[in-house]
C-alpha cells in the first residue's frame, strides 16, 4: 500500500516538516526534493500525533533549499494564500492553488482508519482554496511567498467525512515550536521520539455501541469499553501473549483503556523493546494480563 504527501524543508541537511498523518502506518518512507529531482530514503525523527506533525531526516541530503518561514501570528482574514503541494499524489512539478484566508482559530476532529484512534486538532487557518489529499504537509504560503501554515486538508477532507473547497492548516509558529521539540529529542505526552512501539494487533474500527465516545463491546452480557483486536501476527507481542480477536484491551502496564485513542496515547510514551503488561477481557467476560515486549511497527 502507498501513500503519498508533501513535506517542508527546515534544514538543509534534509529535516522536513510534514503531516504526522502522511507517515502513519508507513514501513519505509522516499523524500522526492522538487528542487534537484534526486529520491532521499527517510527516517522519522519523531512526530507529535495530538497535532499531527512529523519530522524526517533524510539520508545522504546536503546543500537543499530551505523554506521561508513567516510570522502566522500576523495572519488576518482575507489574506491571500496559495497552498503548494502534491494534489493526487501525482508527483511532478507541486501543484499550486490560490485562494484567501476565511476564518481563523478553527477545530476539527479527525479519525484515523489504521488505528482507530481519534484527535482534535484546534487552532487551524481555514482557507477558501482548493486544496486535495496529497498536498497535506505542504506549505500554504502569504503574498510574500513566506510559510505561514502547513497543509492538512487531505486529513480533514479523507479522515472526518467533511467536503468542499475550503482547506485547513496548522499555523506556523505552532509547527515549528513542536518540530524544535523534536530535534531536541524531548518527549511528552504527546510528542514520540525515534521508533514506533507496538503490540502488532489491528484495532477495530466500529461504529457500534459507545460508552459517553468511547468504543464498548459486548462480552458475555456486559458491555467492555476498551479497544477491541480486530486481528494480529502470530509473530507480534500480542499473539505471542495469546489475545486473540475479538478481545478488548482495557489496560496496558497500569493506564486504563478505554478507546482505541487512549491505547495509542498509552503507547507514545513507549519504545521498542519496553516491557508492558497488558490486560484484556476475553468474548467470554474472563480478564487475563501478560507481560509483553514491544517491538518496532510503523508510526502511529
Amino acid at each position: 500500500m502507498q501513500a503519498a504527501g508533501t513535506g517542508i524543508v527546515l534544514d538543509g541537511s534534509g529535516v522536513v516538516l510534514t503531516n504526522n498523518h502522511v507517515i502513519t502506518g508507513a514501513s519505509s518512507i522516499n523524500v522526492t526534493d522538487v528542487g534537484n529531482g534526486q529520491s532521499y530514503p527517510a527516517t522519522v525523527v519523531g512526530y507529535d500525533r495530538a497535532h499531527d506533525i512529523a519530522v524526517l531526516q533524510l539520508q545522504g541530503a546536503s546543500g537543499l533549499p530551505t523554506a521561508t518561514l513567516g510570522d502566522s501570528g500576523t495572519v488576518a482574514v482575507g489574506d491571500p494564500i496559495a497552498a503548494i503541494g502534491n494534489a493526487g499524489g501525482r508527483g511532478g512539478t507541486p501543484s499550486i492553488v490560490g485562494g484567501t484566508v476565511s476564518a481563523l482559530d478553527q477545530t476539527v476532529t479527525v479519525s484515523d482508519e489504521i488505528t482507530g484512534s481519534s484527535e482534535q486538532l484546534t487552532g487551524l487557518i481555514e482557507v477558501a482554496a482548493g486544496i486535495q489529499p496529497g498536498d497535506s504537509g505542504g506549505p500554504l504560503i502569504n503574498a510574500a511567498g513566506q510559510v505561514i501554515g502547513v497543509d492538512t486538508a487531505g486529513s480533514v477532507s479523507s479522515r472526518s467525512g467533511q467536503s468542499g473547497g475550503d482547506g485547513l492548516a496548522i499555523p506556523i509558529n505552532d509547527a515549528i515550536a513542536i518540530s524544535k521539540q523534536i530535534q531536541a529529542g524531548t518527549a511528552s505526552s504527546t510528542v514520540h521520539i525515534g521508533a514506533t512501539a507496538v503490540l502488532g494487533i489491528l484495532v477495530a474500527n466500529t461504529s457500534g455501541p459507545s460508552w459517553h465516545g468511547r468504543q464498548a463491546h459486548r462480552h458475555n452480557g456486559s458491555t467492555v469499553p476498551g479497544a477491541t483486536v480486530a486481528g494480529f501476527a502470530s509473530s507480534s507481542p500480542a499473539g505471542q501473549a495469546g489475545l486473540a480477536a475479538g478481545d478488548v484491551i482495557v489496560s496496558l502496564d497500569g493506564t486504563t483503556i478505554d478507546s482505541p485513542t487512549a491505547l495509542v496515547t498509552a503507547l507514545t510514551a513507549h519504545h521498542p523493546g519496553d516491557s508492558v503488561q497488558v490486560a484484556w477481557v476475553d468474548m467470554a467476560g474472563q480478564q487475563h494480563t501478560a507481560t509483553v515486549t514491544l517491538s518496532s511497527g510503523p508510526p502511529n
